[in-house]
This record gives structure tokens, C-alpha cells and sequence, in this order.
């Protein structure tokens, strides 16, 4: 008996890989049949030109595959149970016919939220975007992670295959700590730090852990959508707290308990004030005196551009009642989904639980990456680097804005993504502003739009937009300023 097989010597696919196929092909399509005997490897090479060798190592892994079976005085036959059989439907199967039944009445659904716009469905009609947190897909450090990536890949053996700490590798938790106590002059342990899926994560960790229905959970106002929504959804009652130009009011916090306060320090989101020393000691004093935990979100404190960064809250805290959050969707990439909370002794082993509960830990390989990017240097070199180009950035988007718009009132000035711009009496609303630039191809956003949430107050929404300037570079950014001005000239 021959086989219908063709070999191709030029071919970048290996003989052996061509035999393997062409077999496992003919097997699939019914041409060769369970049960019917195929030619032995002699016989085979013969009719090929190849040597013997190559036709038994493609019926070994065709056999350690399952297609082929192999009994003594009988010799190698076509598998009575193929291995697709038991991964595909048989198309001959009939669906069951149920009895008509009247409709059954659900269960609800009890889950009650809203989702944060991170994305804007109308991106891709724009040809400048100052969508607030997106990184220049230019600044991703390719080939160090690569690199990095390989070398864990081709070594990672049981890490890649079976569950770890659902806290996180420890070298990585290891390598944040050793990162937060010269930036952020946070003394704490690994033991402390859970590795997550981003803030968003970590919002949800917290809320677990401290939030029931009615619980009360103070914010910032305007603060950042993503953690009042996470904060409804598990039942809490918001109590929104005013910022101003030197950030949380905290003389106007409640003077009654709460449970939970969720602060921006270092970069308020939206409104891009840096709290003050003062008040920071102030807001932990507070937090001491009614015995509530403070969320410290330290989403993009990496960018300082003007003067050296205050101490976190973490770091001066006295009463160990700040629950950190940082991320590396600001500072490497959204994509890689990682970030980390660094929580009070009394609340890591309640906090390990709820993660893994959530999914048992983030995947390995990627912390893996990020431990060794963060410990050999590259990640401050990273930041180093991004810093001066997010920077130029900045200061590019202030002068265009003055040089078609002239004596703008701004903030945020002083790190971060974004800036501020408070539109005058005589400008036309935030809304109609970005509607405005939106028929010029410019993506610029009211606080609603950038994800912010306002509480219903209109102070600020209806004379604010929020501008990101890190993913769009100068030549764009002037370009695009000019075209809104001119849009609005007409």
C-alpha cells in the first residue's frame, strides 16, 4: 500500500514535519480510516527518498498524538479513537426535543453599577487625541521586554504551569518596595503588597473588604469616576468633599465617622492640584480621629515636573491607615494590566483572600518581567526618559494654547498626564468646546468625558476640559490647537 504523499525539498517546513501533516491530513478527511493499517517505515522511505529515520520520527508523534496506534504483529494502524473526536461535536448528533414549557421567571440580576469611560468609542474619528492617560505606544521599552520576556519564557518551567501566591511573585512585590521607599519615602514590607490587575483591582480589593450597603466613603469632588462607581456598585453612600487649588479641602471632611476616604495627593484627578504638606498632615489626623482608612490612588506620581515630589501619604502615615495604589498603565503600558496595593498589616490576610478569590493571582510570566525591569535599573531609566518627553510635551500644549487663545487659566501644571483648562465666561461651554473640536478631528473632553465625576455640580463641568498630552507629539499638538482656535473663529 503507497500514501498519496508529496514532499517538497525547497520547502522551509522540515520533511519530517511534511510527512506528519500530509498523514494527519488524510486521516482527518476520512481518506484514511480508524482501523486501516498504513505502510511500514521502510516501505515509506522507499517510496519518499527519505531516509528511515525521518518517516519514524513523524509516525512517533503521530502516534504520541493519537492518530496512529502501533500493536506488535499487526504494526501500525490508524487510531479507533482520533484524538478530534473527543474535542468536536459529530455534526450527526440531533438536539433533544424538550416538552413546551410556559417561560421561567428569572432570578434578578443584583448587581447595580456603572462602568468608567476609559475608552472613547469615537477615537478613531480623530486625528489628535488629548485623551487623558494614554502613553505614546512609541515609549513602550520593546526591546528590553522582549528580551526579559525570552529569557523567562525559555526558563520559566513550573512557574508557567502551575498557581503561585495569589499575592504575587515575590520578587516583583519585593522590587516594588524597593522602588517606593526612595520615590515615594514609603517604608513597608513585601509581605504588604498585593500584586493586581490595575486599579481598578485594587479599588474592588478595598471596597470588599470595607464597603456594605450604606457604608459611608468620602471623596474628592470632582474625583476620579472609576472609584465612585466601583464605590456605588458595592452600596456605599458618597460623601463628596470639595478641592481647590491646594487640593482636598480637609477642613470641610465630615466630622462624623466614615469608614473609607479615597484621595488623589499627589496629582488630583481631575483637577491636577498637589496636596500640601499641611493639609496631608491634616487628612491623617482626620483619618486617625474617626477611625477611617484612607485610599491613597498614586496614579501618575512618577511625572513631576516642576520641584521634587511630596512625601506620600503612606509615607508619613502614623496611625497605619493608608491603603496605596500605584499602577504601571500610566508609566509602561495600560496592556499589561499590573499594579499593586500596598495594604495596613491588619488588612493582609483579608485582602490576600479576596484576591484569591478574584482569580488566584495575576499571570506569571509578566511579573516575572516587570521584577526584573524594575530591579536592574531599566525602570527608572524608563521614567527618566518619558519624564523629559511628557515634559516638552507639556510645556508645548501651554504655548499653543497661549499663543491662539491668550492669558489661559490653567492647572495641573506641575506633573502628570494632563492639564486643566478653565474656560472664561465669554467661551463658549465645555461641551460645546468639544463638540466644537470634535468636527475639526480634535479629541479634547469636559470632566464627564475624561472620567471624572462631578457629584452634579456644574462649577466645574460646565467651564472645564481636560487635555492628556502624553501620547500626542508637538508637531501634533500645535497643529491641533491652531485648528480648534480657528474652528472657533468661525
Amino acid at each position: 500500500m503507497q500514501l498519496p504523499l508529496k514532499l517538497e525539498r525547497q520547502s522551509s517546513q522540515t520533511l519530517q514535519s511534511q510527512i506528519f501533516e500530509q498523514i494527519r491530513s488524510l486521516i482527518l478527511s476520512g481518506k484514511l480510516r480508524p482501523g486501516m493499517p498504513i505502510p511500514a517505515t521502510r516501505s515509506l522511505s522507499e517510496q519518499l527518498g527519505v531516509s528511515r529515520n525521518t518517516v519514524l520520527l513523524a509516525y512517533e508523534r503521530l502516534i504520541a498524538e493519537d492518530y496512529l496506534q502501533t500493536q506488535e504483529a499487526i504494526g501500525t494502524y490508524v487510531n479507533f479513537h482520533l484524538p478530534t473526536d473527543s474535542l468536536v461535536l459529530k455534526t450527526s448528533i440531533q438536539s433533544p426535543v424538550f416538552s413546551k414549557k410556559p417561560p421561567i421567571k428569572r432570578h434578578p440580576v443584583l448587581f447595580q453599577g456603572r462602568a468608567q469611560k476609559l475608552i472613547n468609542p469615537q477615537q478613531n474619528q480623530f486625528t489628535v487625541d488629548f485623551r487623558v492617560g494614554r502613553l505614546d505606544p512609541h515609549s513602550f521599552p520593546v526591546k528590553i521586554w522582549r528580551r526579559l520576556l525570552l529569557r523567562h519564557l525559555s526558563s520559566g518551567g513550573a512557574n508557567l504551569t502551575e498557581y503561585r501566591n495569589p499575592s504575587g511573585m515575590e520578587a516583583l512585590r519585593k522590587a516594588i518596595v524597593n522602588h517606593l521607599g526612595p520615590a515615594r519615602g514609603i517604608a513597608v514590607t513585601p509581605d504588604q503588597v498585593i500584586v493586581v490587575s490595575g486599579s481598578q483591582q485594587a479599588l474592588n480589593i478595598v471596597s470588599r473588604l470595607l464597603i456594605n450597603q450604606g457604608t459611608r466613603v468620602v471623596t474628592e469632588c470632582p474625583c476620579y469616576q472609576g472609584a465612585a462607581y466601583v464605590f456605588e456598585s458595592y452600596g456605599a453612600q458618597l460623601h463628596p468633599v470639595p478641592v481647590d487649588q491646594y487640593g482636598l479641602q480637609v477642613l470641610k471632611l465630615p466630622s462624623t465617622p466614615a469608614s473609607l476616604a479615597y484621595v488623589t495627593p499627589s496629582h488630583q484627578y481631575p483637577m491636577g492640584s498637589t496636596l500640601s504638606l499641611k493639609r496631608r498632615v491634616q487628612l491623617l489626623d482626620w483619618a486617625g480621629r474617626v477611625g477611617a482608612y484612607l485610599i491613597e490612588d498614586d496614579y501618575d506620581s512618577d511625572f513631576r515636573h516642576n520641584g521634587s515630589p511630596l512625601t506620600a501619604l503612606a509615607g508619613l502615615d502614623p496611625y497605619g491607615c493608608v491603603i496605596y495604589m500605584g499602577t504601571v498603565s500610566k508609566s509602561i503600558g495600560a496592556g499589561l494590566r499590573l499594579g499593586y496595593v500596598v495594604v495596613p498589616t491588619e488588612l493582609v490576610e483579608p485582602a490576600r483572600t479576596v484576591k484569591a478569590l478574584l482569580d488566584s493571582g495575576n499571570p506569571w510570566l509578566d511579573q516575572a518581567v516587570l521584577a526584573d525591569f524594575i530591579s536592574s535599573g531599566n525602570y527608572a531609566k524608563h521614567l527618566r526618559q518619558i519624564r523629559r518627553i511628557y515634559l516638552h510635551r507639556r510645556d508645548c500644549l501651554i504655548a499653543a494654547l497661549k499663543l491662539h487663545f491668550g492669558d489661559v487659566q490653567l492647572s495641573g501644571l506641575d506633573g502628570g498626564m494632563h492639564i486643566v483648562w478653565h474656560l472664561p465666561s465669554n467661551f463658549p461651554t465645555a461641551i460645546e468646546m468639544q463638540t466644537l473640536a470634535q468636527e475639526v478631528g480634535v479629541g479634547i473632553y469636559t470632566l464627564e468625558r475624561g472620567g471624572a465625576y462631578d457629584y452634579g455640580y456644574t462649577e466645574h463641568s460646565e467651564r472645564t476640559l481636560i487635555l492628556g498630552y502624553s501620547s500626542v507629539p508637538e508637531i501634533q499638538i500645535c497643529e491641533a490647537i491652531a485648528r480648534v482656535a480657528k474652528a472657533m473663529d468661525r
